[in-house]
Parts: C-alpha cells; structure tokens; sequence
C-alpha cells in the first residue's frame, strides 16, 4: 500500500509519540495533534487518509470533535479509530453523528492498533465513491 497520511491525537505524549513512531515504520507519514481542536484544524489542513483519536481530551474531547469532522464537508469521510477508557461505549445515535469506524479500548496492542490501521486504510482505499453503484 502507498503512503497514507495519518493524524493521531491524543493528550498523553508519550502514547502518541509511541504510535507515531510505529505507523511511521510501517511506512506512512504522520501528524500529532495534542485535542480536538487542534485535530480539526489539522484535519482540514491536511486532509489524511485517516485519523486515530483518544476520546478524552482537554479543550475539546474526541467525540465532540469527531462530530465536527463529519459536519465539515472536507474531513466528512474520513475514517476514524477512536481509543477509549477500557468499557466505554458510544451509542448508536452518538456513532450515527461520527465516521467513527472502530473504537480500541486502552491499553491496545500496538501490533493490534498497526493491524487495524492497514484495515481501515485498505476498506477506504477499495470503498466506492459516494453515490457510484457497483457493477
């Protein structure tokens, strides 16, 4: 697979350092953004192929931000992979409002995160544009 661009935002440094280091090994670029502020703004910026977001943040947590991803037309369809508290959950109505496409609760398996990651790239990279039906 090319090269995607992945942006990671996550409060705790280290975590995100962490996973940044690694996606970079498995060959794609990566932009940190510390809360969901600045992980929209990024996002519009930058466009990437995906995002990962901690749920809690300071200034803006990961829900409300992925929210406002979705209502923006140019971050609408990005995918994301939200990491969250072990046992919380987001209902039905709160995913319907995200392009949440999985949630991994903390603590992950980097491994498992990477694997995930090449998951949601490739569905994204083989999904049909909006609209185009197969054949």
């Amino acid at each position: 697979m090319s090269q995607q661009t992945i942006i990671i935002a996550d409060d705790e440094a280290f975590l995100a350092q962490m996973l940044s280091f690694n996606i970079q090994k498995s060959g794609h670029k990566v932009f940190i953004a510390r809360d969901g502020v600045e992980l929209c703004d990024m996002a519009a910026k930058k466009r990437p192929n995906l995002i990962i977001t901690d749920y809690q943040m300071p200034i803006m947590n990961g829900l409300t931000a992925c929210i406002q991803l979705k209502q923006n037309p140019i971050t609408a369809d990005i995918p994301i992979l939200m990491l969250t508290a072990r046992g919380h959950r987001l209902s039905p109505e709160e995913l319907s409002q995200t392009n949440i496409r999985l949630m991994m609760p903390k603590p992950f398996s980097v491994r498992e995160v990477i694997a995930q990651v090449e998951n949601l790239l490739h569905a994204a990279q083989t999904a049909l544009p909006s609209g185009e039906s197969p054949t």
